[in-house]
């Protein structure tokens, strides 16, 4: 009879045993699924700017874009701003129409002190505002503050590397950010694939030239350097109908006449209209009325044979991945006619 209740209370105590080990491993194993569920979701990103390695949070609360390559993605992602340089920005942004996103002004007399009180977690600085990256860094010094100003780059050989370089960093870096990685990767996909298809089209021997066209003024958009088409003399390998000393890249082009324009007699012409990008200017006479009625170019090959492509009116004030890729297709669909 001992026997039998010894034996019992042994068979007992081996199945409590059981349970307690039972309910430990299942109480182990999910504290380790916890830790997998919180490794899996991080609440920061590192990420490389013009002046380093910057810890930016991800998804930040109260973020501001100043960067003019950043607001077409940022809007098409549904990021919400808390401020932006709306002076600077295409009138027909989201953010310029939602009145809850407050109004930095330009970047000539910007309005600091609206970034101090937005509390922001994020600034996005670049283009027109890098040079406020020090004032912005001791105006918020608990945000995280990034500059994607690519244009000071020294990872590029040339200015067309650094331009693809660039916006395909500063696109996966808002993926990282913002939590949009496949969409990031599915925009530079696009990129690459706008870039092939443009650089197919073109002959290798036409001569082709770019411009800007400002207040009725046509300005030349220098090989390499000039605003917009510079960079794509490299990216494409085209063949410049006219080279000068000391170019630059000034917002209005470099001053050369257009009698010098027409007698390099360009294949294709490359047009950026700057004044259909400013919101503000109403009077301005839109960039192709301007190359039609120039009597020094209606003989010139790009006009008589209407060899001409035209920027996207926001392209000033909207330098975006999406806008080259815009670009791009739209080159590649004239030149292949």
């Amino acid at each position: 009879m001992r026997k039998f209740k010894l034996t019992v209370f042994l068979a007992v105590f081996a199945l409590m045993l059981a349970a307690c080990s039972n309910s430990s491993n299942e109480n182990g194993k999910a504290g380790t699924n916890e830790k997998a569920n919180d490794s899996t979701v991080a609440s920061t990103v590192e990420i490389t700017d013009a002046h380093g390695t910057v810890t930016v949070p991800v998804n930040p609360k109260n973020a501001i874009a100043l960067d003019s390559r950043t607001f077409e993605t940022l809007a098409d992602w549904g990021i919400k701003l808390a401020a932006a340089p709306k002076d600077v920005m295409p009138a027909d942004s989201p953010y310029v129409k939602d009145d809850s996103v407050q109004n930095i002004g330009n970047h000539r007399e910007p309005n600091l002190e609206i970034i101090a009180a937005a509390d922001p977690e994020l600034v996005i600085v670049g283009q027109r505002f890098a040079s406020y990256y020090e004032e912005i860094k001791k105006l918020v010094p608990n945000a995280a503050v990034i500059d994607l100003n690519f244009d000071v780059s020294e990872k590029a050989a040339t200015p067309g590397e650094n331009l693809i370089n660039g916006l395909k960093d500063s696109t996966i870096s808002l993926g990282k950010i913002f939590d949009k990685n496949e969409e990031a990767k599915q925009l530079v996909a696009d990129f690459d694939k706008a870039i092939a298809d443009a650089k197919s089209a073109y002959n290798g021997s036409d001569t082709v030239m770019g411009v800007e066209v400002s207040g009725g003024n046509i300005g030349f958009s220098a090989p390499h350097f000039g605003r917009v088409w510079g960079p794509m003399f490299d990216i494409f390998g085209w063949k410049p109908a006219l080279e000068i000393n000391n170019a630059t890249s000034d917002h209005k082009g470099d001053d050369i006449s257009v009698e010098a324009i027409a007698q390099s007699n360009p294949d294709w012409l490359f047009v950026l209209d700057r004044d259909a990008a400013i919101s503000s200017t109403t009077d301005a006479v839109p960039a192709q009325d301007v190359i039609d009625n120039s009597p020094a170019l209606k003989n010139v090959t790009a006009v008589s044979k209407g060899q001409i492509v035209y920027a996207p009116n926001d392209t000033y004030t909207n330098e975006s991945i999406q806008t080259f890729i815009e670009v791009f297709e739209n080159i590649k669909s004239t030149l292949a006619k």
